[in-house]
């Protein structure tokens, strides 16, 4: 077959993608937690009922070990994963599962004390998620290799060593998913020079650090407080607010776990309400902003040990906070009252689960590769639908793009069709 011809069979395929499995344009899902990145997502009408042998199938392909989520883009699917000492940036036809490109880099893994924690506790990654902006992916390996590639062709457009650098000489596994704002792409990486930096998309250029402060493992997130733009960077032991045009540093406020190891992103609501939560004995807290005299003022408006997020995402379901609490022990979806941080209800019914949100149902997906769709009020969870689709370590978010489903454990990443049915 020429190289011409599979091209061209690439954009037929893409074209039945947009024609057959949508009404409308694709959808997208081009960073770590959809479009707004809280793993809220707009959607065609879900099924609550599936089929006794579960969902409808529509693909699967062998991938390869990792935890970096799928992110969509014009009826293309993004992801990253690891082939012994080669770690790969892959397009596939989100519609049939056929690659449209493949980027591979050299990244053997230096052994050392450290080093073997994170691969003996989680596996070799690569852990970040790909972002989509306009025509280019930006992904970071786990050795600290940042790449800019052509959306449509692979093609390099410029690739840093954040690890020489920046003279990196803590080891933190590169797991922060990148964050767009304006021309930049923004990205904790700490070191003893800076905490965060932003690059210019179009040349990998800096345009800002902050200054230096311990990072951790957690994605940075987009806020907007009484009209300013704000990143909320997740620290060892603390949740800091930055500009995010010029990395200014504007609040400080603590978030505290025995390991330094923060993983889960922040949730923020529309009432300026910002929700961290963390293991290894750190706990969950509201922490209010607000502009005073100019300036962000923190205030917590309540702590709790009753829900502590692992590696998974938390959800706001309107007064209602939902994470999977747990580390290494027994793990519970949990509910909390967003007002007063009381527990609604807890349910032993998962393992440690990630979730997103559609047509006012939940999508679940614990680490064992179970996958349901449910429902929650203030009495508890209503589960629907659920079947055994993956092996265990099922650690990646799910995405949900115009009904359809998409994920992955260190073996196999697959497509469901999880639309009603009319």
């Amino acid at each position: 077959m020429t190289k011409h011809y599979s091209f061209t069979l690439n954009i037929i395929a893409c074209l039945i993608w947009s024609i057959v499995i949508h009404a409308q344009e694709p959808g997208e899902w081009n960073q770590l937690g959809g479009p707004n990145r809280n793993f809220h997502i707009e959607s065609v009408p879900l099924a609550k009922d599936w089929p006794t042998d579960g969902p409808r199938r529509l693909w699967s392909r062998l991938l390869g070990e990792g935890y970096s989520s799928i992110v969509v883009d014009g009826g293309m699917l993004f992801t990253m994963y690891r082939d012994g000492d080669t770690e790969i940036v892959v397009a596939l036809n989100a519609g049939t599962g056929n690659t449209l490109w493949h980027h591979a880099s050299t990244a053997p893994l230096e052994h050392n004390g450290y080093v073997d924690i994170w691969l003996n506790a989680a596996g070799p990654g690569p852990y970040s998620t790909p972002l989509v902006v306009n025509d280019s992916v930006f992904a970071v390996g786990i050795e600290g290799r940042f790449d800019a590639l052509d959306k449509q062709t692979g093609n390099l457009l410029w690739s840093l060593d954040l690890v020489e650098q920046f003279n990196l000489s803590e080891y933190n596994a590169f797991a922060s998913s990148p964050l767009a704002f304006g021309g930049t792409v923004i990205l904790p990486l700490g070191g003893s020079a800076q905490g965060v930096v932003a690059f210019e998309q179009d040349t990998g250029s800096v345009l800002w650090r902050s200054s230096a402060f311990s990072v951790a493992p957690g994605s940075p997130l987009l806020i907007n407080v009484d009209g300013q733009d704000q990143i909320v960077v997740v620290g060892q032991q603390a949740l800091v607010g930055l500009d995010p045009a010029s990395g200014r540093h504007l609040w400080r406020h603590p978030h505290e776990n025995e390991l330094g190891l923060n993983i889960s992103m922040p949730v923020w609501g529309e009432d300026n309400r910002l929700f961290a939560s963390s293991a290894y004995n750190g706990g969950s807290q509201m922490v209010h902003l607000s502009q005073i005299d100019g300036r962000t003022t923190p205030d917590e408006q309540w702590s709790t040990n009753r829900m502590r997020v692992h590696f998974s995402n938390a959800l706001r379901l309107g007064t209602t906070i939902l994470g999977s609490s747990g580390d290494f022990g027994p793990a519970f979806l949990t509910a909390l009252d967003a007002e007063t941080g009381q527990e609604q209800w807890r349910d032993r019914a998962f393992a440690r689960a990630h979730m997103l949100y559609a047509d006012e149902k939940l999508v679940i997906v614990d680490e064992d590769g179970d996958v349901a769709i449910a429902s929650i009020s203030n009495q508890g969870l209503q589960i629907h639908a659920r079947q055994s689709v993956m092996s265990a370590n099922s650690w990646t978010p799910p995405t949900l793009v115009d009904g359809i489903l998409f994920v992955r454990d260190r073996k196999e990443i697959v497509a469901f069709d999880l639309r009603r049915q009319e």
